[in-house]
């Protein structure tokens, strides 16, 4: 009767979650946040014996601009962004239909996730998110485009 369900949901969701695809943080602290996955790790490792991915998100977007604002007023509200790297188990990620083109690999080496290095981290991240965000035009595709915008915008539910 049933048997069309057999796939689990585990092998169906790896297939899904890939780097650069923009995810929603479900667990955790920022939960309701969007992501952009950096790196997939399918079958876990020793430290964590569950898939996983590294992801590069959001904690507090830009602030809200309208036409009327300065070029300087517009770039000073976009420098409010606040990034956050981290791991997080496949299945507290809700994988949207949307890619982006940031290459976050080069940005994010896995040996400095831990103690002073992350805030370097976090650093170069801001700069690249307020890099794309004020230059959204200059995707490569109409795909990824969507895909930028989508990820700067507010999570409206």
């Amino acid at each position: 009767s049933n048997s069309s369900s057999i796939l689990s949901t585990k092998q169906f969701k790896m297939a899904i979650v890939k780097s650069g695809k923009v995810v929603i943080i479900l667990a955790g602290r920022h939960a309701g946040k969007k992501a952009v996955v950096i790196k997939n790790i399918e079958d876990g490792n020793d430290d964590k014996r569950f898939s996983h991915c590294l992801v590069a998100g959001i904690a507090r977007g830009p602030r809200k601009v309208t036409r009327g604002m300065s070029k300087k007023k517009v770039e000073k509200r976009s420098r409010t962004m606040k990034p956050f790297v981290k791991y997080v188990n496949v299945r507290h990620v809700f994988p949207t239909r949307y890619q982006v083109d940031m290459d976050l690999k080069k940005a994010v080496d896995e040996a400095d996730l831990v103690g002073d290095k992350k805030v370097e981290v976090k650093k170069t991240l801001k700069k690249i998110f307020e890099d794309k965000y004020l230059n959204q035009k200059s995707a490569t595709s109409e795909k990824k485009a969507a895909g930028s915008n989508y990820f700067f915008q507010k999570l409206r539910f």
